[in-house]
C-alpha cells in the first residue's frame, strides 16, 4: 500500500500535463483556427445577404478557454478512473484463483490454518496486497487464534468494508473534477453577460454583433459543460459500482470458499 501510493501520485501528475498538452494542441492547432474561420466566413454572409441564418458549429461552440479547460479535466479525469478501473479488474482476476483449495466435505480445523495459509503467502507480492488474500489470511489467523467461527466472519466483514470505504475515499479527486467542470462553465457564463453587459451602449446604437458574441460565449461554455459533466458522473458511477461489487463478491467468496468449511 505505502508503495502504491507515490506511484498513483505520479501518474495523477503526468496524466494531468498529458492532458494539458494534448487538449491545447488540438485547440491551438485545429479548433481555433476553423472556428475563427467559420466565424470569418458567417460575418461575410451576413453582410452580404441579412437574411441569411448562421449555422452552428462544433468548431465555434467548444473554442473558448472554459471549454479547453473542462476537456482538460475531463480527459485528466478519465485517466484516473482508468487507472482504478484497472485494478480493480486485477483484483476481480484474483477472485477467479482457487486459493484455498479444498475438496467436497472436507472441514479446516484451527491446527490447520497454517497449511491453508501458504497458497496465498505464495502469491506474489503485489497480489497479496489485494482485497481477497488479506481477508483470507486475516480470517485464518483469527480462526487459529479464537477458534470462533463468528469472529471470523466478523473480520472478514470488518476487512471488506474498510477496503470499500477506501476506495470510496479515493474517488474524492474524481468528485472534485466531476464538481469543478460545470462550475468553470458558469464563470464561462458570468464572463460572457458580463462581456455582453459592457457593450450594451453598441446594441442601444444598432449594432448587436458584439452582444450576441458574447451571449454565445455565455450559453456554448454552460452547455459544454454540463455535457461533459453528465458523461464523467456516468462512468464514475460505473467505477464506484464495480469497486463496490468487488468487495461484495470478495466477502461472498470468503464465506462461500472458506467460512462454511470452519470447524472447531
Amino acid at each position: 500500500m505505502n508503495k502504491q501510493l507515490p506511484i498513483e501520485f505520479i501518474f495523477q501528475l503526468f496524466s494531468l500535463i498529458i492532458a494539458i498538452i494534448l487538449v491545447h494542441a488540438l485547440y491551438v492547432s485545429i479548433v481555433r483556427p476553423n472556428a475563427a474561420a467559420i466565424l470569418e466566413e458567417q460575418a461575410i454572409q451576413i453582410n452580404a445577404n441579412p437574411d441569411y441564418v448562421p449555422e452552428r458549429s462544433a468548431y465555434v461552440v467548444i473554442r473558448d478557454f472554459e471549454q479547453e479547460a473542462c476537456f482538460i479535466l475531463a480527459l485528466w479525469a478519465m485517466s484516473l478512473m482508468g487507472y482504478k478501473a484497472m485494478h480493480t479488474l486485477r483484483e476481480k482476476r484474483v477472485l477467479q484463483l482457487d486459493l484455498v483449495p479444498l475438496n467436497q466435505g472436507t472441514s479446516i480445523l484451527p491446527e490447520d490454518t497454517r497449511e491453508y495459509s501458504r497458497p496465498i503467502q505464495a502469491l506474489p507480492e503485489v497480489q497479496q496486497g489485494y482485497l481477497l488474500p488479506r481477508a483470507l489470511l486475516t480470517a485464518l489467523h483469527r480462526f487459529r487464534s479464537t477458534r470462533n467461527i463468528q469472529d471470523v466472519s466478523s473480520s472478514i466483514r470488518a476487512v471488506c468494508e474498510s477496503e470499500a470505504e477506501r476506495l470510496d475515499s479515493e474517488l474524492s479527486m474524481i468528485r472534485y473534477i466531476a464538481w469543478a467542470i460545470p462550475s468553470i462553465g458558469f464563470l464561462g457564463t458570468v464572463r460572457g453577460i458580463g462581456q455582453a453587459l459592457g457593450q450594451a451602449h453598441k446594441a442601444v446604437q444598432g449594432d448587436i454583433a458584439g452582444v450576441t458574441q458574447s451571449l454565445g460565449v455565455a450559453f456554448n461554455s454552460t452547455f459544454v459543460a454540463l455535457l461533459i459533466s453528465i458523461i464523467i458522473m456516468f462512468l464514475l458511477h460505473q467505477l464506484q459500482l464495480a469497486q463496490e461489487k468487488l468487495a461484495l463478491d470478495a466477502e461472498e467468496y470468503c464465506d462461500v470458499r472458506l467460512v462454511r468449511h470452519l470447524q472447531t
